[in-house]
């Protein structure tokens, strides 16, 4: 558990930051730019001190102004990835990385060279400097180098931000591959909704200096009160789904979810793979009826249980179609149709609709490897 009460000021900005989360997967920390949420990485880090407050990690007390606790960040064992690899350049690739190794004694290791160079796939660098690197390789190197410090926790200041979209999809799957095949604790950074959705398992949103918002990401998405700081043009449902058939001569994958199955777009995943999936409120359309003789596959039952705000000719309509799902119309739309809390409609969700770009591979159980 991550147990955040701290409190600092900055300038004219203040900072008073309260929050708990569990330390299984990933926490992301999620706002817009200049809302604290660096800061509240460098506070548990021990880069930025705290005028008051208490921060924990897994039952450890790394501040407390209380009692005069104040870790070093030496001694908190926390590895630090930071937006720019920081690498040093006068060592390759490998002494970088024994510069990691190095920094935690023998008995305390719970990684070594060779496995951490097999997981990245930074075995052909080893003899290159940083400027021989790119982008993308000088994060993995970064991640290794952090990880091989044997770190209780792992911490990722928006470590995409610097790297195009080519390098993004580069980088992803191996943070991927630090949640699921090694199972660290992750505390990761981002203003990136996609990012937010592929990686994710509990989200911090922050605001002015707050924590505004703490809960699983399916829960926390949902929530049309907050839409101004997760954004409403990207807005939409998270499903967790798994893989349950394919229709191969159709281009068709179905995945199975507590709502029913879901149609879509062929994925190249094998059976039962569990996945998530975001549909955005703006590719639902909603019907009275189930239709008849229409393109659309997906039509699933439910009812009306929340109505956001009316913001400019849209609405927003969160449903219950056994999970929550959210649909955007026109105002015009829900007049003439009536839609109201309460009433029982169908959504209506295209095969193509779905953000591929933001699809996360959850393990299956017998995926999962002993943490090291």
């Amino acid at each position: 558990m991550i147990e955040m009460d701290a409190a600092c000021r900055l300038g004219s900005f203040d900072l008073d930051v309260r929050f708990a989360a569990p330390t299984d997967g990933i926490v992301a920390l999620f706002g817009k730019s200049g809302c604290g949420k660096t800061s509240t990485v460098n506070m548990l880090a021990g880069l930025l001190r705290p005028a008051r407050g208490r921060i924990a990690v897994n039952g450890t007390v790394l501040f407390d102004s209380a009692a005069g606790i104040d870790l070093p960040p030496e001694r908190r064992r926390l590895g630090y990835v930071f937006q720019e690899g920081r690498l040093f350049p006068h060592l390759d690739v490998r002494q970088n990385l024994a510069y990691g190794l190095k920094r935690t004694p023998a008995p305390e290791r719970h990684a070594d060279l060779d496995q951490i160079v097999a997981l990245l796939g930074i075995g052909h660098l080893l003899e290159r400097r940083p400027a021989a690197l790119s982008g993308g390789e000088k994060q993995r190197v970064a991640i290794g180098r952090a990880l091989l410090a044997s770190p209780r926790l792992l911490l990722m200041d928006e470590p995409l931000a610097s790297l195009d979209a080519a390098r993004k999809e580069e980088i992803l799957p191996f943070i991927e591959q630090l949640r699921d095949e090694l199972r660290l604790p992750i505390v990761y950074v981002s203003h990136d909704s996609g990012e937010l959705l592929r990686l994710a398992d509990t989200v911090v949103v922050m605001s002015d200096g707050k924590a505004a918002a703490v809960g699983p990401l399916e829960e926390v998405m949902s929530r049309l009160d907050l839409r101004p700081l997760t954004g409403r043009y990207e807005a939409g449902a998270v499903l967790r789904a798994r893989v349950a058939a394919q229709e191969p001569e159709l281009g068709l994958t179905r995945l199975a979810f507590p709502g029913g199955e879901l149609l879509v777009a062929r994925l190249d995943l094998p059976e039962d793979t569990e996945i998530r999936v975001r549909l955005r409120a703006r590719d639902v359309a909603i019907a009275l009826e189930r239709p008849k003789d229409i393109s659309i596959l997906n039509a699933f039952r439910g009812r009306i249980v929340e109505i956001g705000d009316g913001d400019g000719p849209h609405v927003d309509l969160k449903l219950d179609i056994g999970v929550p799902l959210w649909a955007r119309v026109t105002l015009r739309s829900a007049r003439d149709l009536d839609l109201r809390i309460g009433r029982d409609v169908y959504a209506l969700v295209k095969a193509v609709a779905i953000d591929r770009h933001s699809l996360g591979r959850r393990p299956r159980p017998e995926d999962e490897t002993v943490p090291l």
